[in-house]
């Protein structure tokens, strides 16, 4: 006799999103898109800022918060739990001109661009890192497989 085993199904997670656009640039997601790309990076509840962003409040605070004086595409800031029920709270700050023009060098949509950004940031949020070579692996496996299921190419597939 055979028993059924199925995969227990994940939790609901539940996302308190807020977005913050500083700068006016055409084409960002629109909050429907990226609420489905955090949830899909989300292995718990979350309370979540995404601010975009443009060159200088960028390069300000990557300088601030990590010593490097140039605007990078995507800064994760996360603040633990909330409190309220324990979810995550953090911030994620897109650079809208670096995301913008990675994705035109990269031959990639910015949809594209911009979901697996969100998800990576969310994935630091969440503890990931790619500080150490076997972390990097784990860390770009799981971005490659959320992508794949959120219908995205492989985001490192041009990368040397």
């Amino acid at each position: 006799m055979s028993a059924n085993r199925t995969k227990p199904e994940r939790a609901a997670v539940k996302l308190e999103l807020t977005v913050q656009k500083a700068v006016s640039s055409p084409g960002l997601p629109t909050n429907t898109e990226l609420r489905r790309w955090l949830a899909a990076a989300l292995e718990q509840s979350a309370a979540i800022t995404v601010r975009f962003v443009g060159a200088a409040e960028g390069r300000r605070l990557n300088r601030e918060y990590r010593d490097k004086d140039y605007a990078t595409n995507v800064l994760s800031f996360g603040y633990g739990s909330t409190g309220r029920g324990q979810a995550l709270a953090g911030d994620l700050v897109l650079c809208a001109p670096v995301v913008r023009r990675e994705a035109r060098a990269q031959g990639k949509t910015l949809a594209a661009h911009v979901a697996h950004l969100t998800v990576h940031g969310a994935l630091h949020l969440q503890g990931h890192d790619h500080q150490k070579p076997r972390a990097t692996a784990r860390m770009e496996a799981l971005e490659k497989r959320i992508l794949e299921q959120l219908g995205y190419p492989d985001p490192y597939a041009g990368d040397l």
